[in-house]
C-alpha cells in the first residue's frame, strides 16, 4: 500500500494538485489500458519524505513525516510523529498540506520539512490514531 500511496504523491505533486480540499468518495473506474505518466525532477516521490525531520522556524525538530493521507487525487493530510523513543509514548497528529512547506536543497542535496509550529503545540494537538480503516 506504501508504494501505491507513493505513486499516488508523486502524481499530485508533478501535476500541482497538492490541496486539502476532498473529492467525492466514489472510487475511479478503472481503464482497459495502462495510463504511464512521466514525472519530472521537482516533485518528491513519497520513500523520500517517510522519516524526514520537520523543523519549525526556529530551526528546532518538532516532528517527522510518519504518512501521508491521500482522497482520492488529493493529499489530505501528513501524518507527523511527535516525541517518544523508538516508537514508544508517539504521538501522532495529522496536519493539513498547507501547514508543511516541503523543499529540495540542491546545495546539500536533502529534502527539508517545516512547519510554523512548536513540538508543545503538535504534542496538544488532537491525536491521530492508526485504527480502523487506517490499522497497520
Amino acid at each position: 500500500m506504501n508504494k501505491l500511496a507513493g505513486c499516488v504523491a508523486v502524481a499530485l505533486m508533478a501535476s500541482g494538485a497538492f490541496s486539502g480540499a476532498a473529492l467525492a468518495q466514489t472510487a475511479p473506474t478503472p481503464t482497459n489500458k495502462p495510463i504511464f505518466l512521466t514525472v519530472e525532477e521537482g516533485p518528491a516521490v513519497y520513500s523520500s519524505l517517510k522519516g524526514l525531520n520537520v523543523k519549525n522556524a526556529g530551526d528546532e525538530t518538532v516532528g517527522e513525516i510518519a504518512d501521508v493521507v491521500i482522497d482520492g487525487h488529493n493529499v489530505n493530510a501528513y501524518i507527523l510523529s511527535v516525541g517518544g523513543f523508538l516508537g514508544a509514548g508517539t504521538h501522532y497528529v495529522a496536519v493539513d498540506p498547507t501547514a508543511l512547506t516541503v523543499t529540495w536543497n540542491d546545495s546539500d542535496k536533502k529534502w527539508n520539512a517545516r512547519i510554523n509550529a512548536t513540538k508543545d503545540q503538535l504534542k496538544a494537538a488532537p491525536q491521530f490514531k492508526y485504527e480502523g480503516r487506517f490499522a497497520k
